[in-house]
């Protein structure tokens, strides 16, 4: 695309209106075209402005964000980040709305001028990296994949994702048999949706799925999300060993980090599977690259398949990607890798 990135706020608060767009005008390649305060107003707006990305509130008045994302995604398809409130019910819809198609999420700006900046900052770049998204009408489901008793070696899975992981995610481990190796995840989100996606997550797949907890023991039939915030997620002591999440300086801008989580399975070797899905930016990449260079299987999803592919594409130019392969293809690759 060639010129500023267009966007249009829709917020009920005017004064948040007001905020992102300061926060969004402070970039000269992006343009904010418009503001609305409700749904039905923006709806007749996008007609009328055709904004590159769309910022959307999840809860107003009328009609909710999600209901509206709904009508985005199955009308008129585009790259919406979902603003929301750090609620046990903003959570909640938000998780529902990265399901939906919604490329990112981001918490409302808040706090001391320092968080504020840092939150606008944020906001920025994923604005840019949506106008470059493939956007997705409305979640799809993979068909699950058949359990292979006997057939799976002792493993460990490592994944990585950032923007668009959470619908990758809900199809990837959505398929995954019961009894499949250990999963350990870092997905890229606010620290307070970590908890809610992990059990929207488990309610939707045959597998266990759990937030991370620290000196936990992995075992089969369960996948680990690592906490967002304050923590980097690690495994500690090898096929049977143990969960630790530890404190630490952000890693490529990132806390947790697939590259910290990468590097603590490297040295499994041939005991570990990496997987690297849809995302902005390069995180995972010289953790994946340390993981094949040890022995272990790598995939990457393939650029036709990602909403952006950023994190995959970092990984695959650096020799760390062993194949590429498309998002519905992943979980029996995953499996496969985990037989051989």
């Amino acid at each position: 695309m060639t010129g500023p990135t267009r966007v249009l706020i829709v917020d009920d608060s005017a004064s948040m209106r007001a905020v992102l767009a300061r926060a969004l005008s402070a970039d000269p390649d992006i343009e904010v075209i418009g503001m609305a305060p409700e749904p039905h107003t923006a709806r007749a707006m996008i007609k009328e402005l055709n904004p590159d990305v769309v910022t959307l509130d999840v809860e107003m008045p009328g009609m909710d964000g999600l209901s509206f994302l709904e009508k985005i995604m199955r009308l008129r398809p585009m790259p919406v980040i979902m603003c929301s409130t750090l609620t046990a019910r903003g959570a909640e819809v938000t998780i529902e709305a990265l399901r939906l198609g919604a490329v990112d999420c981001i918490a409302k700006p808040a706090g001391n001028p320092l968080e504020i900046a840092r939150d606008a900052a944020l906001l920025r770049k994923m604005v840019k990296a949506a106008a470059r998204s493939s956007v997705r009408q409305g979640p799809s489901r993979l068909a699950p994949v058949a359990s292979q008793p006997g057939l799976q070696r002792d493993v460990v899975i490592a994944v990585g994702a950032s923007t668009g992981g959470v619908e990758a995610l809900f199809s990837v481990i959505g398929a995954l048999p019961p009894d499949c190796p250990p999963v350990l995840v870092v997905q890229h989100m606010p620290a307070a949706f970590t908890n809610g996606f992990a059990a929207r997550l488990d309610r939707e797949s045959r597998v266990s799925v759990v937030e991370a907890v620290t000196g936990t023991p992995i075992q089969r039939g369960t996948v680990y999300i690592a906490p967002g915030g304050s923590n980097h997620m690690e495994l500690v002591g090898g096929t049977n060993g143990h969960i630790r999440l530890r404190p630490g300086e952000p890693v490529g801008g990132h806390r947790p980090s697939v590259d910290v989580l990468f590097h603590s399975v490297a040295p499994l070797g041939a005991a570990a599977v990496g997987v690297i899905l849809t995302g902005m930016g390069n995180d995972g990449a010289a953790g994946m690259q340390a993981m094949r260079l040890a022995g272990a299987r790598t995939l990457g999803q393939n650029q036709a398949s990602c909403v952006v592919y950023g994190m995959p594409r970092a990984a695959f130019e650096l020799g760390a990607v062993e194949r590429e392969v498309s998002l519905s293809a992943m979980p029996e690759a995953i499996l496969a890798a985990c037989r051989k």
